[in-house]
């Protein structure tokens, strides 16, 4: 009889351990089930690229069925876990309930964004963690910047030319720069808009951006944003946010129409009902190995598990980067596979390597081995190593030279394609749509749907 073999996320972790699976195990020996909301892996680190134009959207994600072998895609969001019975319970694209049972199950299940009860936040905030969600911001930016253009008024013209990033990770960091360096080549098209100026802040809670880096590191991004123009308010927390302003915690009351809120991340909420042990963050709890505590056939790995940091003398969980996922991924695999034929399983005692971040075209910073680069040379070293993290072989990676190529040759594109993507019935879009792909008003005629501006 088969192995029942269950993952549960096709994030970099569960898609790395589903490969390492199919190349170890002989199919006829395990029945492997990957379960996940989406048929792609998104490769996050290249969210910013696509959210500024630089990357198609399509050419940041991984689609999954072209990497699975033999594996059974299943998909469907995971709604609990029965780990006594060895069983989850899922809800299926088309919408039924099933229970699959497992004899080794990998939770891999990712985060979500972390927000906080913050007056005003959940209405007017911007997030910046998911496809779509970049794709949304980019579109957002070219229509402060239309909307900007038409007013008279240049106080209320610097409401819609003010953009507020709050959280100096990774993601505030790479967004926030990428999407600068767009807007600083789009705004040459909008005269008004160019003379009048934009205005870039980073709000930081701590006394540094980026703390998972090296403090040298840090403070050299922290100048080169600096000297950008762009405004880092560090020690500084967000109060409040309304449909015009932003009121942080020095006092400062900013006038903006753009809130973008990328301030952490915590484990996805479905590992709270999978009914396995929890740590103080929610992050379900496992020992070196990855196996879950107390459920021998259960592991976990990514950002929902606290797998002990190696580098932190194992009294912290690992940071939720994509280079640990990965690796937690390949080993959770084979101590799967060791557990199944009574092999040795091993300990996970991958420490971080280095660190690149994107500021925009030939713009970087990169720690690798403890030598610090930036500039050009960092920006190609960034574009190397996610060329060769990206999965997809080959062609994948083409596509990603193409777009840089093309970027670098002619520029971006400054179109604003809010109305890609939904669905209409045939009647809305007579009624709705003229030759010029606007309403009979003027207006975008998917305005309501993609979320005016106020």
């Amino acid at each position: 009889m088969a192995w029942r073999i269950v993952i549960a996320g096709g994030g970099f972790g569960g898609l790395y351990a589903v490969r390492t699976l199919e190349r170890i195990l002989p199919a006829q020996s395990a029945r492997i089930t990957l379960v996940n909301d989406t048929n792609f892996m998104t490769y996050a680190p290249l969210l910013p690229g696509a959210g500024a134009g630089s990357l198609e959207p399509r050419h940041v994600v991984v689609p999954l069925r072209g990497e699975l072998g033999h594996t059974d895609l299943r998909l469907g969001r995971v709604l609990r876990g029965s780990p006594d019975e060895l069983c989850i319970h899922v809800r299926t694209l088309e919408g039924h309930q099933e229970t699959l049972q497992y004899d080794h199950l990998l939770v891999a299940l990712g985060s979500v964004s972390r927000t906080l009860p913050i007056p005003g936040l959940r209405e007017h905030g911007i997030g910046f963690k998911t496809l779509a969600e970049a794709i949304g911001l980019r579109n957002h930016v070219i229509r402060t910047l239309e909307m900007a253009e038409t007013l008279e008024d240049p106080a209320r013209r610097a409401e819609y030319l003010s953009y507020v990033f709050v959280g100096g990770g990774y993601a505030g960091v790479e967004g926030l720069a990428e999407l600068q360096d767009f807007a600083a080549d789009a705004i040459e098209r909008y005269p008004r808009c160019r003379t009048q100026g934009m205005r870039w802040i980073l709000v930081e809670a701590r006394d540094r951006i980026m703390g998972e880096t090296p403090p040298d590191l840090s403070a050299f991004t922290q100048r080169e944003l600096r000297g950008r123009g762009i405004d880092i308010r560090l020690n500084t927390t967000l109060d409040e946010v309304t449909a015009s302003t932003v009121r942080l915690s020095d006092g400062d009351t900013i006038p903006t129409r753009t809130c973008c809120w990328t301030a952490g991340v915590k484990p996805h909420p479905v590992a709270a009902e999978l009914g396995l042990p929890l740590d103080r963050g929610g992050r379900i709890q496992v020992d070196s190995y990855l196996q879950v505590d107390g459920h021998p056939h259960v592991w976990a790995i990514g950002d929902a598990a606290a797998v002990p940091d190696p580098a932190k003398d194992f009294k912290a969980p690992t940071p939720p980067t994509a280079q640990h996922a990965i690796r937690q991924g390949k080993l959770a695999a084979k101590n799967i596979a060791a557990s199944i034929s009574g092999g040795r399983r091993k300990p996970f005692r991958y420490k971080t390597k280095g660190v690149v971040v994107d500021l925009g075209r030939r713009k970087a910073v990169a720690d690798t081995m403890g030598i610090k680069w930036s500039g050009t040379i960092a920006w190609l070293i960034a574009r190397t190593y996610h060329l060769a993290m990206m999965p997809g072989g080959n062609g994948r990676r083409m596509r990603l030279l193409v777009d840089w190529n093309i970027e670098l040759l002619f520029g971006r594109d400054f179109s604003e394609l809010g109305q890609i993507g939904g669905r209409t019935s045939l009647s809305d879009e007579l009624e709705e749509q003229s030759a010029g792909g606007t309403g009979d008003d003027g207006a975008p005629a998917q305005a309501d749907r993609d979320g005016a501006l106020h």
